[in-house]
């Protein structure tokens, strides 16, 4: 089934939702015209439809393929990506003293879902080339910046992030990658990486590897950790191309989902180059602060990880919705001449109905976020930088582990639609479900997001970009008391109160339990916390779009309606049943599963 891209909604968080407008008002952003965005968007959407969407199936059926350290992508892969970058989707959010076109978060947070809707497995490359741009441009020497960034901007190289080793995954401070200082200036670095998406390829002539390791004299843990650019081939003083670094592809990994990206066994220091043994880097920032610089990294990396499970999410939807048209099966529940499309029965309206209103959800709070980053990095009030600050890093956890979590469902209930068609390859609807299950996985599982959004985005700062964000809500529950006299609504106030209510006791309860010290039980209720937060901001953004509609007509805005009915009445009923989790958290968190 061909990919579309939702333009229609994209449009309406845009648009109507107000969003183009804040950032458009912000200084460096003068450019983004009403006329600019249609025509960026609907390219965008051109390019990924009729290049890049045509080579999922293909990639998930070849696979990228391994032989002696040299990794083959897919048919079609390396063109594709040519065309891409050539287009100059790569350099769209980036600074333009290096090549960067310089367009807000927002813009290429829609860009993103698209490329990734398209082909998750083909959009990995560039979303961990953006992550590692944004890491250089932040923390890299002048003389780093000017090397590295324009190529990649180009898509003459790409980047990737080393972080994972076989005895450290999420926990960092068992990293053991050695990196011993030369009297040039530059280090060696030795060890073995794991997990390295698009660590080996044939897309690019250059791939920057961003590599945390130790110096031989580093404290331990994670405050001894240092971040250095390591090349697959060393850059000449001219820019050109220099001998092969010692970095070695061992093997690609074979996986669930995702088949055609290559996850790679990166060894650093196996004598396997041109520049004798171990592998020649350069330190990023001051020794033993790598962590922090590559965190700028990973939380870029974290939202898009986010907008990917929104976008395989979308091509489910699709191909559901598109199914559910054509198979005929069974009588209307009214009754009828003969078999109707499934699309009519009321239970695979119950799952596409789910399905969209998750989407719709997920997709307005992700573009919440990432207008609060542009107003974040852009507004000339130093209060309104710092208060928007706040506001994105809070959302990050929820755009990475609720959209993630929401796409397992999503696509399960793809397949379901499709009955027991779902469960076989031919239809495509599989591929989406394998794809999606890496997502609430990598770049920091799940309960690493409700840690993070617990530890450092709750309790640090007492609740006050939550205490913020339940105000704002109340004040949206009160705007629907402007069509009380509509039962529709009243359902929509009455629910999304509850709503509101449930993620107001919750905070509470965290809370109290961090300041009593409570740890066991505080962080045991934090990925029922965050689900729960992720449900009440969906809703948030999808009672505004309501009252947006009430006022205007078009199928467009029935359905936005529609949408946040649903969702009022079988989705947020979710949070209020998370809220008792969060509140019994006291009484079982601290039990444990006995073992013998």
């Amino acid at each position: 089934m061909a990919f579309k891209s939702p333009l229609d909604d994209f449009y309406f968080n845009l648009n109507e939702l107000g969003l183009l407008k804040q950032v458009q008002s912000l200084p460096g952003f003068e450019e983004i015209t009403d006329d600019i965005v249609p025509s960026i968007l609907e390219e965008n959407a051109r390019f990924v439809e009729e290049q890049v969407a045509p080579l999922n199936v293909i990639g998930d059926r070849e696979h990228s393929v391994w032989q002696d350290g040299i990794v083959k992508t897919p048919t079609g892969f390396k063109e594709a990506f040519k065309s891409y970058t050539e287009s100059g989707w790569q350099a769209l959010q980036h600074d333009p003293e290096f090549g960067g076109q310089g367009f807000p978060k927002l813009l290429a947070a829609v860009t993103s879902e698209n490329i990734n809707a398209a082909n998750l497995s083909f959009a990995l490359c560039p979303l961990l080339t953006d992550g590692c741009i944004e890491a250089i441009t932040q923390a890299g020497s002048e003389e780093q910046k000017q090397k590295f960034i324009p190529p990649m901007l180009e898509g003459r190289w790409t980047g990737t992030m080393n972080l994972t080793e076989p005895q450290a995954g999420s926990d960092l401070a068992l990293v053991n990658s050695k990196a011993v200082k030369q009297e040039d200036g530059s280090y060696r670095i030795t060890g073995q990486k794991i997990f390295i998406t698009y660590g080996e390829h044939d897309m690019s002539e250059n791939i920057i590897h961003l590599v945390l390791a130790r110096t031989p004299d580093a404290p331990a843990g994670v405050k001894g950790i240092s971040l250095f650019v390591v090349p697959k081939f060393l850059v000449n003083d001219d820019g050109g191309i220099g001998p092969r670094n010692d970095v070695w592809c061992a093997s690609v990994e074979e996986k669930l989902g995702i088949n055609a990206s290559p996850t790679a066994v990166l060894l650093f220091g196996d004598n396997k180059g041109e520049v004798g043994e171990g592998a020649i880097g350069y330190l990023i920032g001051e020794e033993n602060a790598g962590l922090s610089y590559m965190f700028v990294m990973m939380n870029e990396a974290r939202f898009n990880v986010g907008i990917q499970g929104i976008a395989v999410s979308e091509r489910a939807y699709q191909h559901a919705l598109a199914y559910s048209q054509e198979r005929l099966q069974s009588n209307a529940i009214e009754g009828s001449s003969g078999p109707v499309p499934i699309f009519n029965h009321p239970d695979v309206q119950r799952m596409l109905s789910t399905m969209l209103g998750l989407i719709q959800g997920a997709r307005s709070t992700a573009l919440f976020a990432a207008t609060s980053h542009d107003i974040a990095s852009h507004h000339p009030d130093a209060a309104m930088r710092a208060q928007h600050k706040a506001m994105q890093e809070y959302l990050v956890p929820i755009v990475k582990a609720f959209s993630t979590e929401m796409s397992l469902e999503v696509t399960s209930l793809g397949v379901q639609v499709h009955g027991g068609m779902g469960f076989i390859e031919q239809t495509g609807a599989a591929q989406y479900y394998r794809d999606a299950r890496i997502l609430p996985i990598y770049e920091g599982t799940t309960a690493i997001q409700a840690n993070d959004f617990i530890g450092r985005k709750t309790l640090r700062d007492g609740g006050m970009v939550a205490k913020g964000f339940i105000q704002a809500m109340r004040a949206t529950a009160a705007e629907l008391d402007a069509y009380a006299e509509q039962t529709s609504m009243e359902f929509l106030k009455k629910q999304f109160t509850k709503g509101i209510e449930a993620y107001e006791s919750s905070l509470n309860t965290i809370l109290r339990l961090g300041s009593e010290g409570k740890l066991r039980a505080t962080f045991s209720a934090s990925v029922p916390f965050l689900m729960l937060a992720g449900y009440v901001h969906s809703a948030w953004h999808l009672v505004r779009s309501a009252l947006v509609s009430q006022t205007k007509t078009g199928t467009v805005y029935e359905q936005k309606i529609n949408t946040a009915l649903f969702y009022a009445a079988h989705l947020l009923p979710r949070a209020i049943a998370l809220a008792d989790t969060v509140e019994a958290s006291e009484l079982v968190g601290p039990l444990m599963i006995k073992v013998e």
